[in-house]
């Protein structure tokens, strides 16, 4: 019988971020994290106590809206083992699945038919140590299988751009999936961003948080 999973909220809402930016999204966020971000905006998911949650129950919630695309997010959802029987059942159940991951622990077991949204980490988060390298490699044989995955970078400052961007480059990741840059506002602002990515004639998605300029007051279920 799989354990209960630990779960911070679930949410329906508009998906505010990837390429997926701007669809209906059922969002199953687990509490629970290996890292601490600077910048992180789900504190609670580790800070707060967690409902201990059973898998049939979780897809009875999803079930109330049919067909709509579901995220897997943190947290960190791949600190807990009972999160791959979820991934299972809801890509069972014909729903399109996708996954964010900080990029600190294997995606080895992740089924091909979840969209894996990666994170890699930049130094002003003060967690780019934690980047596992080995998961560029998954990513690279999961693209020969034609899994739709992508990367993205938390910016908070010009300096983290220019480290990202030599990372993409030596590593060409823009050739091998889709790379967005997101940054940190206002320590950021977008148009920096913009004018960087021109200036360098990158081909890069510039990313901003949907969910915050539709609800800029909550913090939560969105």
């Amino acid at each position: 019988m799989t354990e209960p999973l630990l779960v911070s909220e679930l949410f329906y809402s508009i998906q505010g971020e990837s390429t997926w930016v701007g669809l209906p999204c059922l969002f199953i966020r687990l509490a629970g994290c290996n890292l601490r971000c600077r910048y992180c905006d789900a504190r609670y998911t580790w800070e707060e106590a967690a409902e201990p949650m059973a898998l049939a129950d979780m897809l009875a919630w999803t079930a109330q809206y049919p067909g709509t695309m579901v995220e897997i997010t943190g947290g960190e959802p791949l600190v807990q083992e009972g999160v791959y029987p979820l991934l299972l059942s809801l890509v069972a159940s014909g729903r399109q699945v996708l996954l964010e991951t900080n990029g600190s622990l294997s995606l080895g077991a992740v089924p091909d038919a979840v969209r894996i949204i990666m994170d890699i980490k930049c130094p002003d988060s003060g967690m780019a140590d934690r980047n596992l390298p080995e998961n560029l490699n998954l990513l690279r044989a999961r693209s020969r299988r034609q899994c739709r995955d992508e990367v993205k970078f938390v910016l908070s400052s010009i300096e983290d751009f220019h480290w990202a961007r030599q990372l993409v480059e030596r590593e060409q990741l823009d050739q091998l999936l889709p790379v967005l840059f997101s940054p940190l506002r206002p320590q950021f602002e977008p148009q920096t961003l913009a004018h960087l990515l021109l200036a360098h004639r990158l081909n890069i998605r510039l990313q901003l948080q949907l969910h915050t300029l539709l609800w800029p007051e909550q913090t939560r279920g969105v």
